[in-house]
């Protein structure tokens, strides 16, 4: 591994709450595990945080540029207008060979985008998908694509299936992961075009296939491994995350109105704390973008230092697994580009 691979670049300035929580990260990170990121972002702002949060100056190693990509930033605008912006800056440091890895919870449209046309793609790979982490009764399931990609060909959702195959073999510990296809049913003959000739192929694939899954089965944890497009994707997230501040909210209100609730709830704290961390978002950090050169980690906009820390961990965990390289030789050895039939499959 070269040296630059253990260097990570995060920008600075993309949360809502920029840049406390990068800067905190960045401390974190370096007192906790040894790594030490380039923050990029605006120099005296950066300072001034880390004063404010009465930590050391000498921990926060800093590139300085003043530009910002706002959340109003058309993606392609960003790219084109705000080439010295924090994001872009450090993007570019990985494309360089500056950095291994890049972590942003700015603007993920603009984000994504700069990620592909900078970093580029892997050999194989037509589409870069990202990949989630969601939680389940079993433990976290990987879910690809959870946006990048609203339209897909039956040939990006089987590359999807094989790198999320590779990402959950590596950094999930699953020996032989097993994948299912969102759909809305588990009959052959349920699903769109789409859906159903994917299910063809990867019948057929070396891949550990298990059929289709529905959106009501997803939390049980009977798969490693769920693909989908990516405007399904993101719809599943936000209605999981919509549900998920639902209910707790629904909860706290509960609780106020009875003595009695509150008092079974302050029994139940430390059980519903292990809940909570189970579930936690910030627990996973980011999620990857698969599929370009390098690594590009999207975080939430909301994320804490925790989030963003454990993003840092999860790219240094990642490519000191070397997942892109187990991801171009799973594509290589299994996939073939154009069978008999012009169709793409194993």
């Amino acid at each position: 591994m070269r040296l630059s691979d253990k260097i990570f670049a995060l920008d600075g300035m993309g949360s809502d709450n920029c840049p406390f929580p990068e800067v905190e990260a960045a401390v974190q990170v370096y007192k906790d595990k040894g790594i030490k990121p380039i923050i990029v972002g605006s120099e005296p702002k950066l300072r001034d945080a880390c004063k404010k949060l009465g930590l050391s100056e000498s921990d926060l190693m800093i590139h300085h540029t003043d530009d910002v990509v706002t959340m109003e930033d058309h993606p392609s605008a960003a790219i084109r207008k705000k080439k010295e912006s924090s994001m872009m800056v450090a993007i570019r440091m990985v494309h360089e060979g500056k950095a291994g890895a890049v972590v942003s919870a700015g603007n993920s449209g603009a984000f994504m985008a700069g990620a592909i046309f900078i970093l580029g793609r892997l050999n194989g790979v037509d589409r870069p998908a990202i990949a989630g982490m969601m939680p389940t009764m079993k433990g976290p399931t990987v879910v690809l694509d959870m946006g990048a990609n609203v339209d897909c060909k039956p040939e990006h959702l089987i590359q999807f299936a094989a790198m999320g195959s590779v990402y959950a073999r590596n950094m999930l510990g699953k020996p032989s992961p097993t994948i299912g296809v969102l759909n809305n049913g588990t009959e052959d003959s349920k699903g769109n075009e789409l859906t159903r000739a994917v299910h063809s192929i990867l019948k057929k694939s070396s891949l550990n296939y298990t059929g289709y899954i529905e959106g009501r089965d997803i939390f049980r944890g009977d798969v490693d491994v769920i693909v989908c497009d990516g405007f399904v994707g993101n719809i599943f997230l936000k209605t999981s995350e919509g549900l998920a501040e639902t209910m707790g909210t629904l909860i706290k209100a509960s609780v106020k109105k009875s003595p009695m609730a509150l008092f079974g709830m302050l029994l139940a704290l430390p059980t519903l704390k292990k809940v909570k961390k189970r579930w936690d978002y910030s627990e996973y950090g980011g999620a990857p973008l698969i599929g370009v050169k390098g690594l590009a980690i999207i975080s939430h906009g909301r994320s804490s230092a925790k989030a963003l820390k454990n993003a840092i961990i999860m790219a240094n965990d990642y490519l000191e697994k070397g997942v892109n390289e187990k991801i171009v030789d799973e594509l290589h050895k299994n996939w073939d580009m154009k069978n008999e039939t012009g169709r793409v499959g194993y």
